[in-house]
């Protein structure tokens, strides 16, 4: 059900984009890296994350790490990701699969400044072997994404 949502955001927004299954795991960056043929980098990884009752959706460049002291001035609190149980339940798609379009109901998406180092990137697309290629500005616009620097 996670990829029809995708799909059907897809649909909706951007229906010039395709996704993209692949036989094997796209799960971690690792993963999307070998699968598609690209950098690390060029994985754009969403986490879930809590700032004290808010979940928020932060996509970044696959090899960022977040910077604590950086999130909580931009968040206005502790950042603390979402426990894996709960990540389904939230965003509609499996860890490995997590992504910010076809939510289940609206969230807060954030991009990472990370991102704008490439002229494409791959984030997942509601499944752990499907994703989709797209330009980091194009998926701050259709997902309604704010731009922040909060990672290292």
């Amino acid at each position: 059900m996670s990829l029809e949502s995708v799909q059907a955001f897809l649909d909706e927004k951007a229906p010039d984009i395709a996704i993209i299954v692949t036989r094997e795991s796209t799960a971690t960056v690792a993963e999307a890296a070998a699968a598609h043929g690209v950098e690390p980098g060029q994985i754009a990884k969403t986490l879930s994350i809590r700032i004290g009752d808010r979940v928020v959706l932060l996509v970044t460049a696959g090899t960022a790490r977040l910077d604590n002291r950086k999130a909580r001035a931009v968040f206005g609190g502790k950042v603390k990701m979402l426990p894996v149980e709960d990540v389904l339940a939230v965003t509609g798609h499996p860890v490995g699969g997590v992504c910010p379009f076809g939510l289940p109901t609206p969230l807060p998406v954030f991009c990472d400044e990370s991102l704008r180092a490439f002229a494409e990137v791959i984030p997942a697309a509601g499944a752990t072997n499907a994703a989709l290629r797209i330009s980091p500005l194009r998926m701050a616009e259709i997902t309604g994404a704010q731009w922040v620097d909060v990672c290292q």
